[in-house]
């Protein structure tokens, strides 16, 4: 295997057991940096680790982050040792530098980490089967409730204000106010869509103001794809990435996998009329979901999972929308009039989810 490594001080910074014989690229993220390193073992076996450099562009306070990851895994390996399952499989594991440090800072201020690697796993870029999604919410569903007994509030906000619904519409309105583009005369339907529902952008975080819904530590990044699967059985092992790990609600997360995972169609799928919020798989995940996580909960957290759902898709879909109004600075692009397909697409989720409101709240009520 070829050696393609061009940071040898970096390297140098973990003892790796052995002779590193090889660093590849690894994976399908976009944020960080990742590599897969191979280390050759005094007895002849083989080990390998993965080695990430950390986007502190986006992530600005490395010691923060890392805190929060270390704080979190070491909890999730308490758990997983305290009910005799193998803390190596069902959590990530950060390996500290030689210096007993979470994370290594380079001479030109890069930020890397290494996490000891989940052998015979893969990770999904999409759904595949029903059971798949299943799997997904039971894993999820787990992290939560492993996690209920974390002081969420010691966490950093390694984003700040990421699932804050009401600040999004605000940006939605300045940016509507500013018009630099002169693309509002163009989209007068998406924009009354979203200042009809004004009111329900407030809902869950007002309900968190007065104290009805406890604070939780949540992942916010609930995609298939940060999910660690068994190769062999299927089943839902680990979950990854946990960069926004922050203090959050817990329908927040069970939204935005529904958002995510919940229909058949691209995210940027200009026929509007082949998108369609699909029921049967938001059964599929409650189901999952709160199986694992249920009796961790409260009952008016239960009550709210549809409002998890509807208020991820509908925030994700101002994001588009202001990101469109802005020039499309934001989220990548393509092609032009990306970001209003993509917003475009989340508003018909959205409004698929209010015709069908009762039933999602029945189902709920089903597997509580």
């Amino acid at each position: 295997m070829e050696y393609c490594f061009e940071h040898p001080d970096v390297l140098a910074a973990w003892d790796w057991g052995g002779t590193v014989a090889g660093a590849l690229p690894y994976g399908e993220g976009h944020i960080n940096a990742t590599h897969c390193i191979y280390v050759q073992l005094p007895d002849g076996d083989s080990r390998r680790y993965i080695l990430q450099k950390i986007n502190t562009a986006t992530f600005t306070d490395p010691d923060g982050l890392m805190e929060n990851i270390c704080g979190v895994t070491e909890y999730l390996r308490q758990q997983a040792v305290a009910r005799g399952a193998d803390p190596a499989r069902v959590t990530l594991q950060v390996i500290p530098t030689k210096d007993g440090k979470p994370y290594y800072r380079d001479a030109q201020d890069g930020c890397w980490r290494v996490y000891a690697f989940v052998e015979n796993t893969v990770c999904l870029q999409q759904v595949q089967t029903p059971e798949d999604f299943y799997q997904s919410a039971v894993a999820f569903g787990n992290f939560q409730k492993q996690l209920a007994g974390y002081p969420a509030a010691t966490l950093h906000e390694t984003i700040p204000h990421f699932h804050d619904t009401p600040r999004r519409f605000d940006n939605f309105e300045k940016a509507l106010a500013a018009d630099t583009m002169g693309r509002a005369k163009d989209v007068a339907a998406e924009i009354a869509f979203v200042r009809a529902r004004k009111a329900d952008c407030a809902y869950m975080t007002d309900l968190l103001a007065a104290g009805k819904l406890p604070l939780r530590v949540t992942h916010n990044d609930t995609k298939l794809n940060n999910i660690l699967f068994d190769k062999a059985t299927g089943e839902g092992l680990c979950v990854i990435d946990l960069d926004t790990v922050m203090p959050g609600l817990a329908a927040n997360d069970f939204g935005d996998s529904i958002r995510f995972g919940a229909n058949h169609n691209a995210e940027d799928e200009p026929d509007q009329s082949k998108v369609h919020f699909a029921l049967n798989l938001f059964e599929i995940y409650t189901k999952g979901f709160l199986q694992a996580a249920g009796d961790a909960f409260t009952p008016l957290e239960k009550e709210t999972l549809p409002w998890g759902a509807k208020l991820m898709t509908l925030e994700c879909g101002i994001r588009f929308l202001t990101d469109y109004l802005e020039g499309d600075h934001y989220f990548h692009t393509t092609r032009p009039g990306q970001n209003l397909d993509r917003a475009r697409t989340q508003f018909k989720l959205v409004q698929d989810m209010e015709d069908c409101w009762a039933q999602m709240a029945a189902i709920v009520e089903k597997y509580s």
